[in-house]
């Protein structure tokens, strides 16, 4: 009986304290562990949402600003209408008004009298017309012609497209260049083709890094329209814009000045004459951005940052441009649209 009441007792007091002791331990071990690793993922995740988000910024602006400066139509174009008709071996060029079967994206700048140049396309009566006036309602063009072109449908008519690129597809600093309201170490200002589907825009990009006489809202917004917007209905920052948040100033060069979020490399000696106007031709552009984490590091209780930089994005039509310019054959460099001057501001 004594037996049988000893093998139904339970632990003892110590043996119950030692249990909850040795309990107490691991599963504090095991906690301990898991916040460190839930701390590591929120430091991994930090990093990873700040990579990406700077990542996406560099790639679309590589992208956009070696696209800047090309032109196109957004789609086929020919002589609908008052065919050119020029006298053979003519002793100067002919003044006409041919009508188009479409005129838009091309423009005319009555104060600075300047305009798209046309390509005509027509076999050996081929030529490249800047154009002296533009009427939109009636799709007719001015220009001076040394050749006959021919009217009709597509495909009879004879072919207008435009070639070249703008000069100034992305807008140079003032100074060097003459062109008011230019581009600077915290506004990146470009036009053209950008994406590639014929319709023309003007992109500006603001670096609001907290450098003075910024607002200090610390991000990169990405502001786009036609190129044609008026300058009355260009659009207002808003957070829509946001391209990247948690924008910072960025490290010191040698000589203890932050580096600028925009720095351009630009033709030697600028401006260059081109049709008796002064042109500066930016060839390099250099994108330095530093960004902070969205949240301090669990571990240290600091921000993480990265520095991201491209050194060398190279517009290729503005330096084809430049190119043309540099050997004197200017007929095919494309003026700064009136309409993207007045969006400069």
């Amino acid at each position: 009986m004594a037996g049988r009441i000893r093998s139904e007792s339970g632990f003892s007091l110590a043996e119950m304290l030692i249990a909850t002791g040795l309990l107490l331990v691991v599963s504090s071990i095991v906690t301990s562990a898991l916040m460190q690793m839930t701390s590591h993922q929120q430091t991994i995740w930090n990093r990873t949402e700040m990579h990406s988000g700077v990542r996406g910024a560099t790639e679309l602006l590589q992208q956009e600003v070696g696209q800047a400066g090309r032109i196109t139509l957004p789609g086929a174009v020919w002589v609908s209408g008052n065919a050119v008709v020029v006298p053979a071996n003519p002793t100067a060029c002919v003044v006409a008004q041919p009508t188009l079967s479409s005129v838009t994206g091309m423009w005319f700048d009555a104060a600075t009298n300047t305009g798209t140049s046309l390509t005509f396309l027509d076999g050996d009566n081929s030529e490249t017309v800047r154009i002296s006036a533009l009427d939109t309602a009636a799709s007719t063009v001015t220009g001076c012609f040394w050749h006959s072109h021919v009217a009709g449908v597509q495909g009879v008519g004879a072919p207008v497209t435009v070639m070249g690129a703008f000069a100034t597809g992305i807008v140079p600093p003032n100074p060097p260049s003459t062109l008011p309201n230019g581009s600077t170490a915290n506004k990146l200002k470009l036009y053209g083709d950008i994406n590639g589907d014929g319709n023309m825009v003007y992109i500006e990009y603001y670096c609001d890094n907290g450098d003075p006489g910024t607002a200090g809202s610390f991000n990169l917004y990405r502001n786009v329209m036609p190129f044609n917007t008026l300058a009355i209905n260009k659009p207002v920052l808003t957070s829509s814009m946001i391209l990247l948040s948690n924008v910072h100033p960025n490290p010191p060069d040698a000589g203890g000045v932050a580096r600028p979020c925009f720095q351009y490399q630009m033709n030697p000696n600028p401006p260059m004459i081109v049709q008796g106007a002064p042109f500066t031709f930016v060839l390099d552009v250099a994108v330095t951005l530093t960004v902070w984490t969205q949240q301090a590091d669990p571990v240290t209780h600091q921000f993480q940052t990265e520095t991201k930089a491209l050194l060398n994005v190279s517009p290729r039509n503005v330096f084809s441009a430049w190119e043309l310019a540099s050997i004197g054959y200017t007929e095919r460099i494309q003026s700064t649209p009136g309409t993207v001057t007045a969006l400069l501001p």
